[in-house]
């Protein structure tokens, strides 16, 4: 039986958007920018944030500039949304420092990727998560995401993971819905879709919702998905859900990147290199499906 929306682990919300970074004209760090940005998402129905993840591009900022962007949101939107931090890195001794970092910045959990490029056994990612869950005493969010770091966390790991008190959520980028379905039933982990086009699957599995990069955009569709859900309205939540589906292939499934899609549909300057802007075609099909999205719904 599918848990009950009130007693699904939810230890940092529900609808969590995956924050795109603002840079200035010539490619600068603007947290007033995120800060606004960050502050509009929560009012249209965002009731947590997830900094320097994939969609803010972490790889390209600095440790001084994500300590920067954690600040100004956290100051934009108070004490009361949860704010998690991305921290994660191919180094160990990096993301240690980098958690440390975010926990004086003001952070309420840890996103964590699996170490990517040296390709880890999942004995060395298991231990990898450890030292993090170790180092300070914030919650951690793993993300599993292995199209981007090359290696999975195997739900074996995640499942041995879970025996640690500060490691209390899943960011799944995996596309295993067997995997995610076991882990959801063996476990009390917060369970968040990373890709959208199974956020609702995901949900009616005993999910706890989603960290989104198409919420940038369209945060109150996305959101209103689980509320039909929640209200045992599984029809509407499935129709809702199609409408959102041309907008989040375009930006997560057409080839380019979502934060480079996302900026397209943004006022929150370019992309960092080696990441390219979207061309004129690629921006005007995306405004025509954000605008059908708005007006269908």
């Amino acid at each position: 039986m599918t848990p009950p929306a009130a007693s699904r682990p939810r230890p940092f919300g529900r609808a969590l958007c995956a924050l795109v970074t603002p840079f200035t004209a010539d490619g600068a760090l603007d947290p007033d920018a995120a800060a606004g940005h960050a502050a509009a998402l929560v009012a249209d129905g965002c009731d947590g944030l997830v900094l320097s993840g994939t969609t803010g591009e972490s790889p390209t900022t600095s440790d001084a500039e994500k300590t920067a962007l954690l600040r100004a949101v956290r100051e934009a939107v108070g004490a009361q949304v949860p704010v998690v931090a991305g921290v994660g890195s191919a180094d160990t001794r990096h993301t240690v420092e980098l958690a440390r970092q975010a926990e004086r910045a003001g952070a309420d959990g840890l996103l964590v990727v699996t170490p990517y490029y040296s390709r880890p056994p999942q004995a060395a990612v298991e231990a990898h998560f450890l030292r993090v869950a170790e180092s300070t005493g914030l919650p951690l969010m793993l993300y599993d995401i292995p199209g981007r770091t090359g290696t999975r966390i195997e739900p074996e790991t995640v499942l041995r993971l879970a025996e640690h008190p500060r490691v209390v959520a899943v960011k799944d980028c995996s596309q295993d819905l067997l995997g995610a379905t076991r882990v959801i039933a063996a476990t009390a982990l917060g369970y968040y879709s990373g890709c959208e086009e199974l956020n609702l699957p995901l949900y009616a599995v005993g999910g706890a919702g989603y960290v989104s990069t198409v919420a940038n955009v369209a945060p109150r569709p996305l959101r209103a998905v689980l509320d039909a859900f929640d209200a045992g309205d599984t029809a509407g939540a499935a129709r809702l859900n199609g409408l959102l589906a041309p907008l989040v292939g375009l930006m997560m499934a057409s080839g380019l990147p979502g934060t480079v899609t996302a900026k397209a549909l943004l006022d929150a300057g370019p992309v960092r290199e080696p990441l390219q802007p979207a061309g004129r075609e690629a921006a005007d099909g995306l405004r025509r499906a954000y605008e059908e999205l708005l007006a269908a719904c």
